[in-house]
């Protein structure tokens, strides 16, 4: 019997996971057959729309809303017979998005406070709600408020949210920036550059990282080891070094609008700190969320030690391995766990070592589909089969596995293949990849007890993303991995022995295949559109050469859900049709419909919300429409690419 293989998505030509069926086998192998999501009952009148969790030392879970209210579960992880019990800690806050106890209280940060509350009479009901810190609010919706995050030495980091103009702009005093508060509310600026920091956390060290998402100045998420004194990337908080206690000096007008690699921007001004990890736009998510470090001590699986990244509007939750190279963080990103019901935007650890993950998707849109929900991730006991640890050489990488591996499989190094990129580093909003270029595998060797492999490369590029892939690699029971790629962010390359030959040296790095999505040898075009009164794009018409690599920009500034959705010309009313004949299903599936006349599409938009789609036109020549498929929009939402001999 042959096996049967499943492949669930790909990058550059590369395959991103894919599940087999092998003889013997009863079912194909799925996440879930490794990491099991129970679903918390929530009572029908409580609007759990998540926006911080914590535990309390007797094992309730406390969970904080982005409707201003914070409530106690009794028995979250499901031990007993009963369903988990529910009570209103406390109420009347203005949408808050952090939770953490802290010296026998809660402290959330809501839009404008760091606030404590307390429950004085032991019954489970906060009655004095104390502002620790107050910072000035401007009113624009998106100055988002996220914290506390507690610190080792009880000093309390909470990060503010840009608000929005268009592009993200400091509107009030320390937007765009990570403060320290301490337990007698003395702040003290941390860092700035941040845009929209949704996650905070801590590695195993206990050192301080941050999530970003994508947007003006941010080409795809990431996350980044924040020190005092730091730039992350976002000039827009710079207004604000002035002030006597800022840890910076620098000026709006210090950073480039260039387009060039943040890496390269980066050299050149001292305080600017690259991110640690990148997490490719569309291929590990499209919102970076929290952070959360395995410290179960191995009742969560075979990851101790390693963090948890979660994203928002892919429902969705990464896996990182860090290093530290040259006194630098980086390391390499993998996808874990897929499927939750709503946008993961929190996650805690429970007593018994599994995973609370509290979701939210309202305003911001995510592929789970549900408005909320609570969920917890346990392992099974299984060990998948999946690269554990992929750790930087002088001239490669050395990949360490979970099993040990079929060498004959594992030693041909045509089971490999690597490539590397960036983004632009712009104000524009987000980036398609650029500079890609593939990288020669010219050795694998296996180690003997099958546990890592050693990749040896044709060069590696500082300041770029590598997407190593292992489609080819089996375990020795015949497995292949449940995620065969992994996105190594090389900041520094270490010292050391290489196994490079002089003629490998000087074939460094192959140049990129002309046929990559977008490759330096086709023309590259940004185009943008937005909307306009009555069901219109503001652009109904756009003029390519054939083979063109496209970075479309779609604006919502409308006051309504929209999408775009490029299709074959002669199939836009049979793909709109389609859309709406979608149902139930339609808000899940973005209302794009399954069809091969769609050749790109954004997500469904928020209003004030962007999206940038990466897409090749065919090379003939020809019209193709864009159109938004949302039901009743397709008639007087749509124009033409028109697609010209170059």
């Amino acid at each position: 019997m042959k096996p049967l293989i499943i492949i669930s998505q790909s990058f550059f030509g590369v395959v991103l996971s894919l599940t087999v069926a092998m003889p013997g086998l009863t079912q194909v192998l799925q996440e879930s057959d490794y990491y099991r999501i129970d679903t918390v009952p929530i009572p029908q009148d409580v609007v759990l729309e998540v926006g911080g969790m914590s535990f309390t030392p007797d094992g309730r879970l406390g969970v904080a809303t982005r409707r201003g209210e914070v409530w106690l579960i009794d028995d979250p992880v499901m031990d007993g017979s009963s369903p988990p019990h529910f009570q209103c800690f406390a109420h009347g806050l203005h949408e808050a998005l952090g939770l953490a106890w802290h010296n026998g209280a809660f402290y959330t940060a809501q839009r404008g406070e760091l606030t404590r509350l307390v429950d004085t009479n032991g019954d489970a009901t906060a009655d004095h709600y104390k502002t620790v810190y107050a910072w000035p609010l401007e009113g624009n919706y998106h100055e988002y408020s996220y914290g506390p995050l507690i610190q080792k030495d009880g000093s309390m980091v909470v990060a503010l949210n840009l608000g929005w103009i268009g592009y993200g702009a400091s509107l009030s005093k320390w937007r765009g920036w990570m403060l320290s508060i301490d337990g007698d509310g003395q702040m003290t600026p941390i860092a700035t550059g941040m845009r929209s920091p949704a996650g905070m956390g801590t590695n195993a060290e206990g050192e301080l990282f941050y999530a970003e998402n994508q947007g003006d100045w941010v080409g795809s998420g990431y996350i980044t080891h924040v020190e005092t004194g730091d730039f992350v990337g976002n000039p827009a908080g710079l207004r604000w070094t002035d002030e006597p206690d800022s840890p910076l000096s620098l000026k709006p007008e210090d950073i480039p609008d260039t387009g060039r690699p943040l890496f390269e921007i980066a050299k050149e001004i001292d305080a600017f700190k690259p991110p640690a990890v990148w997490f490719p736009h569309t291929i590990l998510g499209i919102s970076t969320s929290d952070i959360l470090p395995d410290t179960t001590g191995g009742r969560f699986g075979p990851f101790e030690g390693q963090l948890f990244v979660g994203d928002q509007g892919h429902s969705k939750i990464a896996r990182v391995y860090l290093e530290k190279v040259q006194g630098v963080y980086q390391g390499a990103a993998i996808a874990f766990r897929e499927g939750f019901a709503s946008g993961v935007l929190r996650m805690a650890w429970d007593p018994e070592g599994g995973m609370m993950v509290g979701q939210t998707s309202r305003g911001w849109a995510a592929t789970g589909g549900r408005p909320y929900a609570l969920q917890r991730l346990v392992w099974t006991g299984n060990i998948p089969f999946e690269m554990h640890e992929v750790r930087i050489l002088p001239d490669g990488f050395l990949i360490t596995l979970t099993q040990a591996v079929d060498e004959p499989s594992a030693g041909d190094a045509a089971s490999y293949s690597v490539e590397s990129f960036t983004y632009k580093y712009h104000s524009t909003y987000g980036s398609e990849p650029i500079n890609i270029a593939s990288h020669t595998v010219r050795n694998a060797i296996v180690s003997e007890d099958g546990r890592e492999v050693r990749l040896v490369l044709n060069g590696l590029r500082e300041g770029y993303i590598h997407s190593i892939t292992a489609p080819g690699l089996r375990s020795k029971d015949g497995l292949p991995l449940l995620h065969p790629a992994a996105f190594y962010t090389v900041n520094r390359t270490p010292e050391g022995a290489s196994l490079l030959t002089d003629a490998d040296i000087e074939n460094a790095i192959q140049p990129p295949d002309p046929n990559v999505l977008a490759s330096e040898n086709k023309p590259n075009v940004a185009l943008s559109v937005g909307t306009l009164p009555n069901l219109q794009f503001s652009t109904d018409e756009f003029t390519v050469a054939a083979g063109s690599n496209i970075s479309l920009t779609f604006n919502n500034d409308d006051d309504m859900l929209h999408n775009l959705v490029v299709v074959e010309s002669a199939a836009a009313d049979e793909v709109a049709l389609a859309a709406m004949q979608l149902g139930l299903k339609g808000h899940e599936m973005q209302y794009v419909p399954d069809s091969e006349a769609v050749l790109a599409h954004t997500k469904l938009l928020e209003p004030g919300v962007s999206d940038t789609i990466v897409f090749s036109v065919p090379d003939r020549p020809g019209g193709y429409v864009f159109v938004c498929t949302f039901p009743g929009h397709a008639n007087t939402m749509r124009g033409i690419i028109r697609v010209v001999d170059s």
